[in-house]
């Protein structure tokens, strides 16, 4: 089948190369000029494992490429994805802007029958509102399906091609089996797919978004109340977990949740609850409960080492909001790095991909290290931000000679209490007591 996507950002790109890997023959376009040209050349514009090898077989094959001009991408087109941002607006609703000046360029440039898929996150009724702004410059029969996207940061091509689900709204039965058809090379593991209307699978987006980041939140805030009474979360969590109707998924203590999702979508459906008249005083307090997370880590650093860090070196490791990904949005660990930088502290950092995007916010003002133990050298802690793989086993020995005093403050949990005893490590953790060496 010959398919546009709009949009080369996360899902956007995922979504072409993965649909190009069966078969079909897809023409992604995007208005970034610079992107594209970089796209055309094989270099992919973010870190996602597997998707740059995906993008250059496709493309050797003759079944993906790149373009700035949308009625190139429209050309032939049986299915038109729209794959573009939703940023949050100041209070907290989803800008729509780029994706109805889309919606507006394809009723300019349609020139055949159509099945316009919207993966973009967008509040419930925004199917409607591209419908009319489609019709409003053309003649051409379509129809507008809702197809969000479930794809994890770090995770986005496996759970493209191994989906739990495939959720497809619409009405128009001929609409919803041509995209379950490009769907079904992926679900052979008896997935399902869901057909339900259009407003439900706008708001399922939101829900499962919004369900996910209020257990992060609950558990965060579980972690507070234990520090608060010795106990420690750890032990509290496993006796959650092991509940099946609780599970463990999502219920790990730590600074909070960020990325370019969870926050936008919880503050976005708060938003669209106020306007219906629905007071959404969960996800609000979910909000606020992820903001005082990361606070919370800067004070127990302030707590321990002064207000005023004028003359103090802190090592930082982990820039990006999760590991496998070089995406630094509404990450923890740049508004920790701001406010260390804030009390006068002198920061050097180390991420494995997301160094290059942190210098982009922080230009010289902190000091970057490819080699996470070189960042270690004379400062006064270690602060870790971001569980990735290769932290979870350093060299505590080489990590004790690095530092001017052997104190740690694990924003992730990821390190045994036992073990920091063994080494005899100053610690302190998210919902555990603190060690202190004897």
């Amino acid at each position: 089948m010959r398919i546009c996507v709009i949009g080369s950002g996360y899902v956007g790109l995922v979504t072409g190369a993965c649909l190009a890997d069966s078969g079909n023959h897809v023409v992604a376009v995007d208005s970034d000029e610079q992107k594209v040209a970089a796209l055309t050349r094989g270099e992919c514009p973010f870190f996602e494992p597997g998707l740059e090898e995906l993008m250059h077989a496709n493309m050797a094959a003759g079944r993906l490429r790149f373009t700035t001009e949308l009625n190139t991408g429209l050309t032939g087109a049986r299915v038109i994805f729209i794959a573009v941002g939703t940023p949050p607006r100041s209070d907290g609703s989803a800008d729509l802007s780029a994706i109805e000046a889309v919606a507006e360029g394809i009723g300019k440039g349609l020139a055949a029958p159509a099945i316009i898929v919207v993966k973009s996150t967008v509040p419930v009724g925004t199917g409607a509102r591209l419908e009319s702004a489609i019709a409003a410059h053309s003649k051409q029969p379509f129809t507008v399906v809702s197809n969000p996207e479930f794809l994890k940061e770090g995770a986005a091509v496996e759970d493209f091609l191994r989906p739990d689900r495939v959720v497809i709204g619409s009405d128009d039965r001929e609409a919803r089996e041509i995209v379950a058809e490009l769907y079904k090379p992926f679900v052979r593991n008896n997935k399902p797919i869901l057909f339900m209307s259009r407003t439900a699978a706008e708001m399922t987006k939101y829900a499962a978004n919004a369900y996910l980041s209020t257990r992060i939140s609950f558990i965060n805030e579980l972690a507070e109340l234990c520090e608060a009474l010795g106990v420690d979360i750890d032990e509290v969590r496993r006796g959650m977990g092991t509940d099946a109707r609780i599970g463990h998924h999502f219920l790990y203590p730590g600074v909070g949740y960020g990325g370019s999702c969870f926050p936008k979508d919880v503050q976005a459906l708060a938003n669209t609850g106020r306007a219906a008249g629905v007071e959404c005083g969960i996800l609000d307090a979910v909000h606020r409960r992820n903001i005082e997370q990361r606070q919370g880590m800067v004070r127990k650093i302030l707590d321990r080492l002064g207000a005023d860090l004028t003359g103090r070196r802190l090592a930082v490791w982990g820039l990006a909001f999760k590991p496998n990904t070089d995406d630094i949005r509404e990450a923890p660990a740049i508004t920790i790095v701001a406010a260390l930088l804030e009390a006068g502290a002198q920061v050097a950092v180390h991420d494995p991909r997301a160094l290059d995007n942190t210098r982009a916010v922080f230009g010289e003002r902190v000091s970057y290290h490819t080699d996470a133990y070189a960042a270690l050298h004379g400062a006064d802690a270690l602060v870790v931000v971001t569980e990735w793989n290769e932290y979870r086993s350093p060299d505590f020995e080489r990590i004790r000679a690095e530092l001017s005093q052997p104190l740690i403050f694990d924003g992730r949990n990821i390190y045994d209490p036992g073990m920091m005893v063994r080494y005899n490590f100053e610690y302190y953790s998210v919902g555990r007591p603190a060690l202190r060496p004897a």
